[in-house]
């Protein structure tokens, strides 16, 4: 069977298309209704199950250049619905919410596609509200579900999917991406492809904006500058605003956009003496919007943190010996004095350090507490 148009930008996922390819073959009409892709941030989770809902919605199979499949790439398929919360973990209301839209027949398509990216910020309870619905799901209903690993859900969810797992894009393959679909010189590419860890999206971010490219280089010369408590306090205070403007970045035009939306809808302006309607509903979109800046910023502070592994990793690679191709390429007089000046035990000690953190930061401990103490762990020892 030909791969479908719509899996083109699916990278380096051979055996996951084939799998779901097969699927489609072998069950026709009767597709499984409940899937669970997994695999690591940046391998594409989200973007391989919009690409099989356009397959199965697809009269064709996947053209990628029916009406369908636009409206699909576009994120506006009346039956193809995503949940992608603007919180740090996806609320019971949020989930009711959508379980409610799932229940309707489906308008223009052959199914009710219903995806859920980062399943895996789901509370248990908020889990066992969404396992109803992927027990007895209305005919014509498929569930998606996105997520880091099998682990991060409950195994009552677990047991009810049909497992896709998904692996790391190569380097090579990202900054092909870039190049082909995106423009992007071929350097610049290589370069973004490396720094993002094969993350497509960061990878495309880095590569087309030099502003996030700035504050990656200024965090990992904050961590390289701590030598004593003082640096080290500078350090974690840096780190915090990197992260505040990295998300303000991401999230400032979109809350531009829609405030206009807003009161254009209103019929009033900036100027205008509000009613009570008119002042909740701004509330409303305020209170929504300080909500995603909380979530844009953690995402931030773990996307740097995720940089210091590299960081790290770099270090210890040249310790070793291994001649494997630095994630810093940029960086190499300072990841070469690093690795002279430390141990490999250091350099495991950090990496350690640095994912125990992510883990702390997920369960809501404060971060200015935590970059604090990662800081004062970071100093440049000599190396024994």
């Amino acid at each position: 069977m030909q791969t479908p148009k719509v899996f083109r930008d699916v990278v380096s996922q051979p055996e996951a298309v084939t799998e779901l390819l097969r699927s489609m073959e072998q069950t026709q009409n009767n597709i499984h209704h409940a899937w669970l892709f997994t695999g690591p941030p940046g391998s594409g989770r989200s973007q391989i199950a919009l690409a099989f809902a356009a397959a199965l919605m697809c009269s064709e199979g996947g053209c990628s250049s029916c009406n369908s499949c636009e409206m699909i790439r576009i994120g506006n398929h009346p039956d193809v619905l995503v949940l992608n919360t603007e919180r740090v973990q996806i609320s019971i209301d949020e989930v009711n919410e959508f379980i409610e839209k799932s229940i309707h027949m489906p308008a223009i398509g052959k199914y009710r596609i219903m995806i859920v990216e980062d399943a895996d910020r789901m509370s248990e309870r908020t889990s066992n509200v969404l396992l109803k619905s992927l027990e007895e799901p209305p005919r014509g209903t498929i569930w998606m579900l996105c997520s880091p690993s099998e682990a991060d859900l409950i195994p009552t969810i677990r047991s009810r999917v049909r497992k896709i797992q998904l692996k790391v894009p190569t380097v090579e393959a990202v900054a092909q991406l870039l190049v082909d679909k995106y423009g992007i010189g071929f350097e610049l590419a290589q370069q973004s492809a490396a720094q993002a860890q094969s993350h497509v999206g960061m990878a495309r971010r880095l590569a087309s904006n030099a502003g996030a490219r700035d504050r990656r280089t200024q965090a990992l010369q904050a961590v390289l500058g701590i030598t004593d408590i003082p640096s080290a306090m500078k350090a974690a205070e840096n780190l915090a605003k990197l992260a505040e403007s990295d998300g303000a970045q991401l999230t400032g035009e979109q809350d531009d956009f829609e405030r206009k939306e807003l009161m254009n809808r209103l019929g009033v302006s900036e100027d205008s003496k509000l009613n009570a309607s008119s002042r909740s509903q701004l509330k409303k979109l305020e209170e929504s919007q300080k909500r995603r800046a909380t979530r844009s910023k953690r995402d931030g502070l773990d996307r740097i943190l995720v940089d210091l592994m590299g960081l790290y990793r770099d270090v210890l690679t040249v310790q070793l010996g291994a001649g494997e191709p630095l994630i810093n390429v940029d960086l190499v007089a300072e990841v070469d004095k690093l690795a002279a000046e430390t141990s490999q035990a250091q350099s495991i000690n950090c990496i350690e350090k640095i994912e125990k953190v992510r883990f702390r930061m997920q369960r809501n401990v404060r971060e200015d507490l935590l970059l604090f103490s990662l800081a004062v762990s970071l100093r440049r020892k000599a190396a024994k």
